[in-house]
């Protein structure tokens, strides 16, 4: 009798097949309109193929957000935080808009009814990129760009909390000069010796 498939032995053309019409598709037609039927289709795999690897459509863009996530919103460090933060701001509000087509924004949507989605979000996406920022500003810290006594974790919420409270309540995502703005704020509050552009 044959061996039921190994989820962990995926072949990673499919795979990538599969992200990439994910997100392309996310893209094209919005989480909410979003179907595994279509992702198949579109990566040229069956539905078994999916729900094989994945248990809901929610877990596919997770994994294809985390994929893109971890190349474009890294943290950089140049030695100028305040510049850092920039780029790395606008990689996530890249990320987030337009946010009726965002893969991250239908993530957020869709945790909010789904516990376990939520729970991995949290843990995959969320934890990770808090602890890639509290680590560059513990470099900030150490070169005397941040307080040494900065709270880091009220850190986290000065500089994401504006993104986030404009997403939720359609203001629209700050432009480069209130992003500039939104930084040199955060980093005055953080610390006496920011590097604010």
């Amino acid at each position: 009798m044959p061996a039921s498939p190994n989820p962990l032995r995926r072949n990673e053309s499919s795979r990538r097949a599969i992200l990439d019409a994910a997100l392309k598709l996310c893209a094209e037609v919005g989480y909410g309109r979003l179907t595994i039927e279509a992702i198949a289709a579109r990566a040229g795999v069956s539905k078994k193929t999916i729900y094989r690897w994945w248990p809901s459509k929610g877990r596919v863009i997770l994994e294809a957000v985390d994929d893109v996530a971890t190349v474009v919103a890294d943290y950089p460090d140049t030695g100028d935080l305040a510049t850092d933060l920039h780029t790395q701001l606008t990689a996530v509000i890249d990320l987030l808009t337009p946010p009726d087509r965002s893969p991250v924004v239908g993530l957020i949507a869709e945790a909010l009814h789904d516990a376990d989605l939520a729970q991995q979000l949290r843990e995959r996406l969320i934890r990770p990129r808090i602890a890639q920022f509290k680590e560059r500003m513990r470099q900030a810290q150490l070169s005397g760009q941040v307080a040494a006594d900065a709270d880091l974790d009220l850190a986290v919420d000065l500089v994401y909390g504006p993104l986030y409270h404009r997403l939720v309540f359609h203001l629209g995502m700050p432009d480069a000069r209130e992003l500039e703005s939104l930084v040199a704020y955060a980093l005055r509050a953080l610390g006496p010796t920011s590097s604010a552009r």
